[in-house]
């Protein structure tokens, strides 16, 4: 017997065919989409105002996709990391991040990552495969906390832009209106800068896209990010100049502060320049200790001195906050050990 496929994670389009295909009336696949997207429903028999045919149709080939959480783990400032399973023996991770004005999730797009930026444990662990659409919003739609989310980062696992199309049928069941109607102000995806990626998701979408920085020179980005090979940092700098981004849409560099290495007056100058008349913003982050990293994070006085210096350049700049520490939920630390333990 054929495996059954996941409703969850099909787009309109996708669920208008697989209900012309079961002969069913048209308007049934605005009806599904709305109990799949709308409605929180555990089972296709909940779809009450299907028929009852039209039901066992779709449980012929269908699940729903849905699965809970196997695991979390709460840290002390409120932070979850949820773990949830993926292709029956893998595992990726979601972070909840309450805080007093906005509640965000952080979600994975990807089993492990084959990127290998050298501060990043989600890399170490090496690239298991894509997440499908489903198994992305299913970090979402079976989240506890789900209805008290006001905020979305695809900074999780993975690089979101080696799964674009998996990624664009996300954003697009997010945003639409048969979908959750989420905004695209509320949506952040975040990229090593994958420059055709980049390009589908600004024709393609509204979201906001934040890059992944860290030094604006060549050579020393490379030490962190052997993509900086094959995605250049100023081509993706130039990308984003020649795209016509509007104004409501924001784009933000990622900058992981590392002490003695890319925390000077130097790079303050360099980042002026290679980011000179772009309409952009500068997060500053910690580094976090990661096992076998010969970096230490640059101390609390260089990161705002750092910080005055790029806003005195024109250049806007805030410091992201380090939340879930305690629990390895913080920016690079996020890595499936209940995987790697199972399997040795």
């Amino acid at each position: 017997m054929p495996e059954k496929e996941d409703l969850v994670g099909c787009t309109l389009n996708e669920i208008t065919d697989l209900v012309r295909a079961r002969e069913m009336p048209g308007y049934t696949a605005m009806q599904i989409a709305e109990w799949l997207y709308a409605k929180k429903i555990a089972s296709i028999d909940e779809m009450t105002n299907l028929s009852k045919t039209a039901r066992d149709k779709l449980k012929e080939s269908y699940n729903l996709g849905l699965s809970a959480p196997e695991k979390v783990q709460v840290s002390s400032d409120g932070t979850k990391k949820y773990l949830f399973r993926v292709n029956s023996e893998r595992f990726v991770e979601a972070v909840y991040i309450p805080e007093s004005d906005r509640s965000t999730l952080c979600i994975s797009t990807q089993v492990g990552c084959q990127m290998g930026c050298v501060f990043c444990m989600t890399g170490k662990q090496g690239f298991h495969g894509n997440l499908s659409a489903g198994e992305i919003l299913n970090q979402i739609m079976s989240l506890p906390e789900r209805a008290s989310l006001t905020n979305y980062v695809f900074m999780g696992m993975g690089e979101p832009l080696a799964n674009t199309g998996n990624l664009l049928k996300c954003l697009e069941i997010m945003t639409s209106s048969y979908g959750f109607g989420i905004s695209p102000s509320r949506i952040t995806v975040s990229t090593i800068g994958v420059i055709q990626g980049m390009e589908q998701i600004i024709s393609k979408s509204r979201c906001h896209i934040a890059v992944s920085l860290h030094t604006p020179f060549e050579d020393e980005r490379l030490r962190l990010m052997p993509s900086e090979k094959v995605f250049p940092i100023k081509r993706v700098v130039e990308t984003l100049r020649k795209s016509s981004i509007e104004r409501q849409r924001r784009i933000s560099f990622e900058y992981i502060m590392f002490k003695d290495f890319n925390d000077t007056a130097r790079h303050v100058n360099g980042l002026t320049r290679l980011l000179n008349g772009l309409r952009c913003r500068i997060n500053l982050i910690r580094f976090h200790p990661v096992p076998g990293v010969p970096f230490e994070s640059s101390d609390e006085d260089t990161i705002q001195w750092f910080k005055q210096r790029l806003n005195e350049k024109g250049l806007l700049t805030t410091i992201r906050a380090s939340r879930g520490l305690d629990i390895l939920a913080a920016c690079g630390m996020l890595s499936t050990k209940h995987q790697q333990i199972e399997e040795q």
